[in-house]
């Protein structure tokens, strides 16, 4: 499947990152699960009153499925990723650790995520290299 995207708000339309932007995101990432509503089951992480995630894009330093969906997104955009296992953190576990930057083989999320596991994220696009987007 990979990732599809279901836009929540539109971005200004022009702005999108390319890899190795610097990106600003808030988020919420949900277990995928088929019978509950919008597909959102089990919340496991959120930036929401933590603070914004700010990474590189397009350059294997979060999940694939962001790495592929938010350089379709222009600034100021929120959309919802509904990302499938593969391009999220895959089937297993290795050496029971985690890494930021999943190893291509996956390795799920140790204690939040269990392998295997499609994940829905709503993600706002708030800024490309500290380029902020407009209310």
């Amino acid at each position: 499947m990979g990732v599809s995207k279901t836009v929540l708000k539109h971005g200004n339309g022009f702005d999108k990152p390319k890899k190795g932007d610097d990106v600003t995101i808030e988020y919420t990432g949900w277990l995928y699960d088929p019978n509950a509503y919008e597909f959102k089951g089990k919340t496991f992480d959120t930036s929401v009153n933590r603070g914004d995630f700010v990474t590189k894009i397009g350059e294997g330093k979060v999940i694939r499925g962001w790495d592929e969906g938010v350089i379709e997104m222009t600034l100021g955009e929120k959309a919802t990723l509904t990302i499938s296992s593969d391009y999220a953190y895959g089937d297993r576990y290795e050496n029971g650790l985690f890494s930021r930057v999943p190893p291509t083989f996956g390795t799920g999320f140790p204690g939040h995520i269990p392998p295997g596991s499609a994940l829905v994220f709503d993600v706002e696009l708030k800024a490309i290299n500290n380029k902020p987007a407009e209310n």
